[in-house]
């Protein structure tokens, strides 16, 4: 695949920011992977600008566009990353926020794509009896050295809070 500019071969499509389409070689040469970059990393829709047609015909629109879906999703990531510390869904937050910047930027599409293989390679990795014993194991201990210390702090001070401590 190679990259020209829109202007000069009379094409209409793409968004690749730059005003250039991505178009096949002359060379004929399509290869195995060309189906696939055309259709997106793994098969899913295409990469590249969801906004609505009448949106993408005006570049000013378009870039007035761009913006508003950066801060908007910037604004959801932001308070994703609020709520790491605190209560609530910090996690599911940013990827919201993701997500929103995946309608319109390509590299957000990138970063989910990646996520969810990742995701789907760990959880198929969990799956596997051996990992899942281990991970069971290292449960199991974690949970007895939590027990062992809070028996040992409740028959040290009982039921009484840390911050009332005075020394003994």
């Amino acid at each position: 695949m190679t990259v020209r500019s829109d202007r000069t071969r009379g094409n209409a499509g793409g968004n690749t920011g730059t005003g250039d389409a991505v178009v096949p070689d002359d060379s004929g040469a399509a290869g195995e992977g060309a189906d696939e970059e055309r259709a997106g990393v793994d098969g899913g829709r295409p990469l590249g600008s969801r906004a609505p047609h009448f949106v993408r015909r005006s570049r000013s629109l378009h870039l007035s566009w761009q913006v508003a879906v950066f801060l908007i999703g910037l604004a959801v990531v932001v308070i994703g990353v609020i709520m790491l510390p605190l209560p609530g869904p910090g996690w599911v937050v940013i990827f919201l926020g993701m997500g929103i910047w995946a309608t319109e930027f390509v590299w957000a599409q990138l970063a989910l794509r990646w996520t969810r293989r990742k995701v789907a390679e760990t959880a198929q990795k969990a799956m596997d009896p051996r990992v899942r014993r281990r991970n069971l194991t290292f449960t199991a201990v974690g949970l007895a050295v939590i027990a062992g210390l809070g028996g040992w702090y409740l028959w040290r001070y009982g039921l009484v809070a840390p911050w009332t401590i005075n020394g003994n």
